[in-house]
């Protein structure tokens, strides 16, 4: 799982064993280790008590939750991403997005892309 953040937006992208783990246990969960137990957390989970995409964090721990109905759906569809934003203070609001993580169109020697959704585009003269 890869997490991005730039600004006030969060967005995570899954491969397609994340989103089968996501679907099947309700949680998909990575860590970045800056040594001496400093760890930066950071958790996509299927919750049935929300209704609307959020995100929350707690020291070092970052957790998106994505209601139950709608990962499900997800998990089970093509359906790319998902989307939302959450109010964090008067007028500023944290964009978050859920992706399925798609393989380049372009040899990445650099990353491990086997576990990636196929590109839409691949097999195809369009770039």
């Amino acid at each position: 799982m890869k997490l991005r953040i730039k600004g006030d937006s969060l967005r995570l992208r899954l491969t397609q064993g994340e989103v089968q783990q996501l679907a099947e246990r309700g949680e998909v969960e990575e860590r970045t280790r800056f040594g001496a137990g400093k760890d930066l957390v950071y958790r996509l989970k299927r919750d049935a008590g929300t209704t609307v995409l959020s995100a929350v964090s707690a020291g070092t721990e970052i957790e998106i939750r994505v209601p139950a109905a709608l990962a499900r759906q997800w998990c089970a569809t093509d359906l790319v991403g998902l989307s939302g934003t959450q109010a964090v203070a008067p007028g500023v609001e944290l964009r978050i997005a859920v992706e399925k993580d798609y393989a380049c169109l372009t040899v990445r020697e650099d990353e491990d892309e086997s576990d990636n959704f196929p590109h839409p585009a691949a097999g195809t003269n369009n770039c």
